[in-house]
């Protein structure tokens, strides 16, 4: 490439000059919608299977952008345009590496620093989503918790509503989060779907319920003296006969228990 030394102004003149000589050289059709969709303007789509059926998967240059669970492309496409006002085509398949990045979401592997497109949320919705991926697979949360943790302890209702708006469910897992009494609580894709999702990951949903039926909403070790959610590894560790059901954390504190610090049960009161 040759380069002058003169100014700005006779720079740009050089430069349109050259594009004019280009004449009607045209780039490639597919070229536009692949720079939309990587500067995160556009956004392409592929159907996905997953534990709980097909969904449609939507993505851009900036990350994971939108899963819905539709009867149809076209409804997909519509439901998509109607809520994020951008356009949007469908792919043969999702790039292997963003597959990948579903498939470890999916299985409980990925990190909370994964690509996700939350463009458009106010700081609240994006930290109450952030702080859901942080939930391990095959454990779960009361609403509660989630308020707590992001420094607003008195929105959990606040907090139901914007999971019930989740973009992209499954991936930013809000089935892991339940009531603050211990039940299954709702889900923007059914309350059985829910239920299947976590069965899938091993969390034995009768028996929390049966749990929280009785009042108790946490389990201590009568050898440790620290206490967990229900679902939390260490308290899936405590052998059966050191088991202690307890249900609340002020009866836990005066019994003598302290709150684990991984699952940090005390966040939820």
């Amino acid at each position: 490439m040759e380069f002058y030394e003169q100014n700005p102004l006779q720079e740009g003149r050089v430069l349109v000059s050259r594009l004019r000589n280009l004449g009607t050289v045209q780039a490639p059709a597919s070229l536009l919608p692949s720079v939309l969709e990587r500067v995160g303007q556009r956004d392409a789509y592929a159907r996905v299977d997953t534990p709980i059926g097909a969904v449609f998967v939507a993505y851009n240059g900036v990350g994971i952008s939108a899963v819905m669970r539709m009867a149809s492309a076209t409804e997909f496409e519509q439901a998509f345009q109607a809520r994020f006002g951008r356009p949007i085509r469908p792919v043969a398949a999702l790039p292997a590496a963003l597959a990948g990045l579903v498939c470890q979401h999916m299985r409980g592997r990925a990190q909370p620093s994964s690509r996700i497109d939350l463009r458009g949320l106010s700081a609240f919705e994006g930290a109450v989503l952030r702080k859901v991926l942080e939930i391990p697979h095959g454990e779960v949360r009361p609403y509660a918790w989630v308020a707590q943790e992001i420094g607003h302890p008195k929105a959990v209702r606040a907090v139901g509503a914007v999971l019930g708006r989740n973009p992209v469910p499954l991936v930013i897992p809000c089935h892991r989060v339940w009531r603050s009494d211990g039940r299954l609580g709702g889900y923007l894709f059914g309350r059985d779907l829910k239920r299947a999702v976590l069965t899938a990951e091993g969390v034995d949903v009768d028996a929390l319920e049966h749990l929280a039926k009785a009042g108790n909403r946490y389990y201590g070790s009568a050898t440790t003296r620290i206490y967990c959610f229900p679902t939390c590894l260490h308290a899936r560790r405590i052998a059966e006969r050191h088991r202690v059901p307890l249900r609340s954390t002020r009866e836990a504190a005066t019994m003598g228990y302290r709150p684990c610090t991984i699952c940090r049960p005390a966040r939820a009161a």
